[in-house]
């Protein structure tokens, strides 16, 4: 079949791209950003979810097209790439141009379980409005809804690898918060599947089918953490359940970080659940799919380096915080006569000192301030390392009563110094 894939560069897309490459289908993926590709049967056109919402400018992009498939969507808004532009208005036009289409035999929309008639978040709401849209058109059409999807290298799978590797969890309120989660490999497997087997319709549904697609087994949360901990080969996780009012509360803290999974609308989505049939998805796969102990496939690799997904942020803070703290008591709370004379011991003449005293204390407070806001952090590092080893010479050779203090205020300078580089050796910006 000839299938135009949208969202074909984001995480789903990729894997179910190659899933249908793998199956001998041509594929024609609508991305944002064009690519130029060896592959014969794939072919790369401009389109954006963000303004494309006219159905003219789809009509032209399906001809010749057999079926389509859309996988474009947000978690959460940025910009103009809203739940509005994303999950209605551009997959409305979408679908319109495939229904006035003499050639598209079939539509495949990812949408999510929850998008229902119980849906009240806008992530939901948005889905299902385009889900309800399709389902009325003259056009056969699958309306997938995944559980959780788990993929080594998503960047939901990272953070709860990361959850599940931290001594402690927490369980925001009491609800049952169940899930199903399913891997992705599964997923694409079950949505190629449908080109294939093509679920009968049920009675009364018209030309459309949901299809729940879901893991073997429906788990709180909690436990789900868990079996990726045990299949890292850790041990038991403790839980510290959260009342009701302070989930909340910590929810609508979360929504103020960027990047964050969790908000009010997520904790609402968790809440509510995220289970469903397993039956359609062990029929389209042949088998059922795999559990969540069998997601992990690395486990020693893997448990490291969810590790290091909250051991870095930890010593990152630490790391600024010795430097904001150390501006501080340089401005001041150390007495200021005995910082003159420690910087007159080092060769600082007296008119120098106090441009020497706070002006140093105002980088490290930059410094410090550098580490927690900047983006781009590799050349702090640097810097850092630089700053310090500039120091402990110096200190070394005129004050040495610090080098040999039992205390080893200059000693100590060797694991920060470790620290520093090893963060400079794992970021990446």
């Amino acid at each position: 079949m000839r299938i135009l894939l949208t969202g074909a560069s984001g995480f789903i897309g990729q894997h179910l791209l190659q899933a249908l490459l793998a199956e001998g289908h041509h594929v024609v993926c609508a991305v944002r950003r064009v690519k130029t590709s060896t592959e014969p049967r794939l072919t790369t056109i401009h389109a954006d979810f963000a303004n494309d919402t006219d159905k003219s400018v789809w009509l032209a992009r399906i001809k010749g097209i057999d079926a389509v498939i859309n996988t474009v969507g947000i978690f959460r808004e940025s910009g103009s790439q809203t739940f509005e532009r994303l999950h209605v208005e551009a997959p409305r036009a979408l679908f319109a141009a495939c229904a006035e289409s003499h050639e598209v035999q079939m539509v495949i929309q990812l949408s999510a379980l929850g998008a229902d008639s119980e849906a009240d978040t806008p992530y939901h709401l948005s889905k299902k409005a385009a889900d309800d849209y399709l389902a009325a058109l003259p056009v056969r059409a699958y309306i997938v809804q995944p559980s959780l999807v788990y993929g080594g290298e998503g960047a939901s799978a990272k953070v709860f690898r990361t959850l599940a590797s931290m001594p402690l969890t927490l369980r925001f309120g009491s609800a049952p918060q169940l899930v199903q989660p399913i891997h992705i490999d599964d997923l694409a497997a079950a949505i190629a599947g449908l080109l294939r087997q093509r679920l009968p319709l049920s009675p009364g549904s018209g030309t459309a089918l949901r299809v729940p697609l879901v893991g073997p087994q429906a788990m709180p949360f909690t436990d789900y953490l868990q079996a990726l901990r045990t299949a890292m080969g850790m041990g038991r996780q403790a839980v510290l359940p959260l009342p009701g009012a302070l989930a909340r509360l910590v929810a609508k803290a979360g929504s103020l970080l960027p990047g964050g999974l969790l908000d009010e609308d997520a904790l609402r989505m968790l809440n509510r659940g995220n289970a469903g049939d397993v039956s359609m998805t062990t029929q389209l796969l042949g088998h059922p799919p795999r559990p969540v102990r069998d997601f992990i496939r690395d486990p020693g690799a893997e448990r490291s380096q969810a590790k290091l997904g909250w051991l870095l942020p930890v010593l990152r803070l630490s790391i600024a915080a010795v430097w904001i703290i150390t501006a501080i008591v340089s401005y001041g709370l150390y007495p200021v006569q005995a910082s003159y004379e420690l910087l007159a011991r080092t060769g600082i003449p007296a008119a120098l000192q106090p441009l020497m005293l706070y002006g140093a204390a105002s980088f490290d407070l930059a410094l410090g301030l550098g580490i927690l806001f900047l983006a781009r952090r590799r050349w702090l590092w640097l810097a850092q390392l630089g700053l310090i080893g500039f120091y402990t010479v110096v200190i070394a050779i005129r004050l040495p009563e610090f080098l040999l203090h039992p205390y080893g205020p200059l000693t100590k300078n060797l694991p920060m110094l470790a620290a520093i580089w090893l963060l400079y050796e794992l970021e990446e910006q």
